[in-house]
């Protein structure tokens, strides 16, 4: 049964989760819905662009976990934005467990291209570590504060027993390759360092099954798509959003007023904000009167948003195996099992872990995209253009070996100067638990209070309880707050008493 409800819901933000939010209330019939963006776009951290020819992702790369389960992955279907494999049931059947079984080619900063069978032993190690550190949460009580801590012990304890005979200098080269597997998970969960990310929530994050898969025409297909079922008049870009006072604070006929950035003053009846993490850490006191309850502060900063960027190199030919999808860069001068440099300035480039390929080949060229997180990448996204082209050169030409090796083009991304996202995406940081995202996710004001209900609605990727960082998450949570302003106002139709025909 279609309602019709008049009440005036005002969305802030016009990523995944504010145009899912829009969708779904317009379609079960509410009247007065609006999107207020700050930017000229919508998408929000879904964004491609363009190298040379070749579509690249600058925001959003794949769909983790395509199968059934995942909105995104049946929306695509639905639009025809999928290649052919990505549909069939042995690639929605896979369960990757987030680690997709690529191909990797791996080279050594003294220029050598090293056997994979040298590596597995350290590779496997580290992956049996990282399962064993997502079970805490359910076991209750936590030997160490930080993923960090948990793999460096359990693996220095594991090196002495089970590589005790093995020559020192497989040994370290060995601890050197789980370095880089530490920046490859830093990359992962967007955080600076593994030992940001909290141990005791770290097993919270769901993986769904399906071999992770790309657009190729581009994640933006997807948001096209989207907002071409909305009316065209719903969003207001270029406004940004000063102050949301709850409350009736403004003492107006509605309960919410959203300032914005130009004095402009919408009055509404509910506002969802599906602002990123990043932005709320940063504003949340100027974007809120009164400010959120302690509690929600409280989760809003023990969870985690770092910034992981991506650096896209095109070749006129490529330096690694044809079959080769990940390529991973170990530097056999660290002290063993570090995810952070010491000197950024003159070393920030120790924390790309490498590159992925794009494939096929036939349609991207020999194309790499470079993946480095943390403060690092953060002082990367200060540098000139050059000075990334040139440090890139010098790092493929130390590590193929091959002077000669030259990038026809180099772009990257800039999450964390962004002013409006200040990173890329959430983790679970230390000390964070379970109930910090039940908080993060729960309206204002809260349960018990005599107010209003439903003011302030909180969605995005941070907002989910097992999907965070992910676009299947930051669309569900749009759904679940249009969800609760639907049921809110079907319970209140039900429980009206008919009105007389007279």
């Amino acid at each position: 049964m279609a309602m019709s409800v008049n009440a005036k819901v005002v969305i802030v933000g016009c990523g995944i989760s504010g145009i899912a939010a829009a969708q779904r209330l317009v379609n079960a019939g509410f009247q007065h819905v609006q999107i207020l963006e700050a930017t000229a776009r919508s998408g929000g951290r879904v964004k491609t662009d363009t190298l040379g020819d070749n579509i690249i992702e600058i925001g959003a790369n794949w769909i983790h976990g395509p199968s059934e389960e995942n909105p995104v992955f049946c929306l695509a279907r639905q639009y025809g934005l999928l290649e052919p494999d990505a549909l069939t049931p042995e690639n929605q059947a896979m369960d990757v467990e987030g680690h997709p079984p690529w191909v990797p080619n791996f080279f050594s900063s003294s220029g050598r291209k090293l056997n994979a069978e040298d590596i597995y032993p350290a590779q496997e190690m580290f992956l049996e570590l990282m399962s064993e550190g997502s079970k805490f949460e359910s076991q209750g009580g936590e030997p160490w504060a930080c993923v960090g801590d948990f793999i460096r012990s359990e693996a220095e304890q594991q090196v002495a027993e089970k590589w005790k005979d093995i020559d020192a200098a497989t040994r370290c080269l060995r601890l050197c390759v789980i370095s880089n597997m530490l920046k490859v998970e830093c990359c992962v969960n967007g955080a600076h360092s593994m030992d940001e990310v909290g141990l005791g929530a770290y097993g919270l994050y769901k993986t769904l099954p399906g071999l992770d898969c790309t657009f190729p025409g581009g994640y933006e297909g997807l948001i096209k798509n989207l907002m071409s079922e909305l009316p065209s008049d719903l969003v207001t870009y270029n406004r940004p959003v000063r102050c949301v006072h709850w409350n009736n604070t403004e003492k107006e006929e509605n309960s919410v007023m959203i300032e914005c950035d130009d004095e402009k003053k919408i009055a509404a009846d509910h506002v969802i904000v599906t602002v990123p993490l990043g932005y709320l850490k940063k504003h949340h006191s100027t974007l809120f009167s009164p400010p959120l309850p302690l509690h929600k502060l409280h989760s809003v900063e023990r969870l985690g948003f770092g910034t992981n960027n991506k650096i896209y190199v095109e070749f006129d030919s490529p330096w690694w195996d044809a079959d080769c999808e990940v390529i991973y860069l170990v530097w056999e001068d660290e002290d063993g099992m570090l995810d952070q440099v010491p000197d950024v300035q003159r070393s920030w480039i120790k924390k790309l872990f490498g590159f992925t390929v794009l494939k096929p080949s036939e349609r991207y060229g020999h194309v790499l995209c470079g993946w480095i997180a943390g403060h690092e990448s953060e002082y990367m996204e200060t540098l000139s253009e050059q000075e990334v082209t040139h440090t890139m050169t010098q790092l493929i030409r130390r590590f193929t070996g091959n002077p000669t090796v030259t990038p026809r083009r180099v772009l990257h991304s800039q999450w964390f100067h962004d002013p409006w996202t200040c990173g890329s995406y959430s983790y679970p940081g230390k000390g964070c638990s379970a109930q910090d995202l039940e908080n993060m996710m729960e309206p204002l004001p809260t349960k018990g209070s005599l107010l209003q209900p439903l003011q302030v609605l909180f969605a995005g990727e941070a907002t989910h309880p097992c999907y965070y960082s992910t676009v299947h998450g930051a669309l569900l949570t749009g759904w679940r707050e249009a969800d609760r302003l639907i049921s809110h106002y079907s319970a209140i139709s039900t429980s009206e008493p008919p009105k007389s025909k007279l």
